[in-house]
């Protein structure tokens, strides 16, 4: 009977060790899960780029390098489409600085494993410029974002996003979590990403109903029951057949390191319970905090053994050190022209976000007052790097610094330090022109309603057509800016229209002609000869003014978005509007009929005539100003010819692959290039 019963547990023994296997074999799982409670040994994971398991276990996507990227993944495809999956995991972000961090962790299910074409920084490792937005991509992801990218229109620099083959969200909110007690019904409480603290996250897609929850809390937390995120969208249209999962994580340009403690998954089920008792900690990069009684006997024990001179003297290095600027001889002939570091750090009273007017993608903007003449600036900190000599491009900004125009904002001097230069202009209180263009009446301030009048909009566009004909022919060397658009207009408190941001501007002598030079500008402005000769001319300029004086008129963006949400050129739209005979249909709607009709189709005439696809085509800034004036009479134009020569000369010279080979300089463009061959 014994041994019956002995062949009997063998029996069953072997059929368990059976369905274990088949149950472990891969891709045709029914119920495939997982669970990492922590990371020690695990040495099956697909780990590439920066990513590896430290000694305590952690899982580091990044190690604090700058422009890096890193992935972990389930080394085995599993079957995904249209089924229910769940996963939840343990995450730190930690960084240099306190306040920012760059640029955060992503966990995706995507058909490969191969990520070696995808970007770093703001593209967390996942995509890149060219195939962000693309269907084919058929990648789900959940992203922690730490940076706010107006390209993706991040609502934050600290957010949760559900993303579906794009770095645009399908939907985003706050990081923070709903502190409740099981009915769902808690209050929200917000959470910082880059805390240093550990948190934990939870996924779960439903295959029937097409419900995607994402769930976040801190560590030791119990599960909210009211998810953060929470969006219907059917996968089984994304995800193929089989998929890989795992995390994606990239930095930019602020050192920051990434961890996983722990993870878990499973197909067809909640996800297992992470031991969270088991979790390596997170690296502490600061010193603990003292205790109350080290508090007292430290500053004693201090004050004895270095009677108050070691204190001195680290005092004043510190000092030194914060205030440290970087100078070399040449620079002597500029010194009217270079401010103090130290200066402009009271002045921004230490670069605070409290005064940070905005951001940009040469660096950021704060609000300043100098404390000796209490004047008004705004101080560009950007990255200390040029393709020229840094002696000839300081030599540029104090040339510039000299111009004095009413419709140009004074740049008044620099200011450099080791990896960054500051850039001193004079302060404008009424912001940038985008944001009277597109903001809503509700964001803006009582005063302006968040609505410019035509009249302040024409006296804007004659402003800065008068502060072009100063840079191109009135001053004593021809400056082309290179950066003409709404956002790098700015208004003074008069409301009038200053040209701005002088960054990028190219200066050469009236009786030369411009060099050729690297591609710089914003996508939507550039000039479709650019992308053959890469040469800036005048006439460059005149084009992305045209582009310019539609916009301010039809309150739309360079590319903008159809009724069937199909990007489109802003010029080509206004084109066939007037094709149409429905020209004045055109003009912002938020002005509602308040304007004059054919002063505005003069505006809208002259910004298709300074944008023409021929160079030779385009006036000069002085025939424009006379146009806008009626001083002359706008030239004729044939509309349908207009639209055919645009779209034949952008394809001919080449304008596609300067698209492709400048991704840096797309502004909310997810591929030009599609546009291009779909048009």
């Amino acid at each position: 009977m014994a041994a019956k019963k002995l062949v009997l547990l063998r029996l069953l023994l072997v059929g368990f060790i059976i369905n274990h296997v088949a149950r472990s074999a891969g891709a045709g799982d029914d119920d495939h899960q997982f669970v990492y409670s922590g990371f020690a040994g695990s040495s099956s994971l697909l780990l590439d780029g920066a990513a590896s398991v430290t000694g305590s276990g952690l899982l580091e996507l990044t190690n604090g390098t700058l422009r890096q990227k890193g992935h972990a993944i389930y080394p085995t495809p599993l079957r995904l489409r249209g089924r229910s999956f769940s996963s939840s995991f343990v995450f730190g972000i930690l960084s240099a600085y306190p306040d920012v961090s760059a640029n955060g962790i992503a966990l995706f299910v995507a058909p490969t494993a191969d990520f070696s074409g995808a970007m770093a920084a703001q593209y967390l490792g996942l995509l890149n410029s060219s195939n962000n937005g693309n269907a084919t991509n058929r990648v789900f992801a959940v992203e922690l974002d730490t940076m706010q990218n107006n390209e993706f229109r991040d609502l934050s620099d600290n957010h949760v996003g559900i993303d579906i083959n794009s770095l645009v969200s399908v939907n985003s909110t706050d990081a923070g979590y709903y502190d409740d007690d099981g009915s769902g019904s808690g209050e929200f409480r917000n959470l910082t990403l880059i805390s240093h603290e550990a948190m934990q996250v939870w996924v779960d897609y439903e295959g029937g109903t097409g419900r995607i929850n994402v769930t976040l809390a801190p560590l030791k937390t119990r599960r909210p029951a009211r998810p953060l995120l929470s969006v219907v969208q059917d996968l089984s249209e994304v995800i193929p057949d089989t998929a890989y999962i795992g995390f994606s994580s990239s930095t930019g340009l602020v050192s920051s390191r990434h961890y996983i403690l722990g993870w878990s998954f499973a197909v067809d089920g909640p996800a297992p319970a992470i031991d969270i008792a088991r979790l390596p900690k997170l690296p502490r990069e600061f010193p603990k905090p003292r205790s109350k009684a080290m508090e007292v006997i430290l500053p004693i024990v201090t004050a004895a053994v270095v009677l108050l001179v070691g204190t001195a003297l680290v005092l004043l290095r510190r000092t030194q050190l914060r205030y440290s600027e970087l100078r070399e001889e040449w620079e002597v002939e500029f010194g009217p022209h270079r401010f103090s570091y130290k200066d402009l750090f009271r002045a921004t009273e230490g670069f605070k976000n409290k005064n940070l007017l905005g951001v940009g993608g040469f660096g950021k903007v704060y609000r300043g007052v100098l404390p000796a003449s209490k004047c008004e600036i705004a101080v560009k900190r950007v990255s200390h790097s040029s393709k020229q000599g840094m002696k000839e491009f300081v030599a540029e900004i104090v040339s510039i610094g000299r111009m004095q125009h009413p419709n140009l904002v004074r740049l008044l001097g620099y200011c450099r330090r080791q990896g960054e230069l500051l850039l001193v202009y004079e302060y404008m209180p009424n912001g940038s022109l985008d944001r009277y263009l597109y903001s809503q009446p509700q964001e803006a301030d009582d005063k302006h309603n968040g609505t410019l009048n035509w009249v302040q909009r024409l006296g804007i566009i004659k402003g800065i057509a008068s502060g072009l004909i100063y840079l191109h022919d009135e001053w004593e060397k021809v400056v082309v800016h290179r950066d003409i658009k709404a956002s790098n207009v700015l208004l003074d408190s008069g409301m009038n229209g200053r040209l701005g941001d002088f960054g990028l501007a190219m200066l050469y002598d009236h009786t030369a002609d411009p060099e050729t030079s690297h591609v710089v500008g914003t996508i939507g402005y550039l000039a479709p000869e650019i992308g053959r000769t890469s040469k800036a001319t005048i006439l460059t300029d005149v084009f992305a003014f045209g582009i310019f004086v539609l916009e301010v008129t039809c309150g739309q963006k360079p590319i903008m978005q159809d009724s069937k949400d199909d990007q489109l050129m802003l010029a080509d739209w206004v084109v066939e509007h007037w094709n149409r005979g429905s020209l004045v249909e055109t003009v912002d709607s938020k002005l509602q009929g308040d304007y004059d009709a054919d002063e505005a189709c003069v505006v809208l005439k002259v910004g298709l005539l300074c944008s023409h696809p021929f160079p030779e085509a385009r006036p000069t800034m002085r025939q424009v100003l006379q146009y806008l004036n009626g001083d002359m009479p706008v030239p004729e134009l044939v509309p349908a010819h207009l639209s055919l020569q645009m779209l034949a000369f952008m394809q001919n010279e080449g304008f596609d692959s300067y698209i492709m080979s400048y991704p840096s300089s797309v502004e909310s463009v997810n591929s030009l290039t599609s546009l291009v061959h779909e048009r």
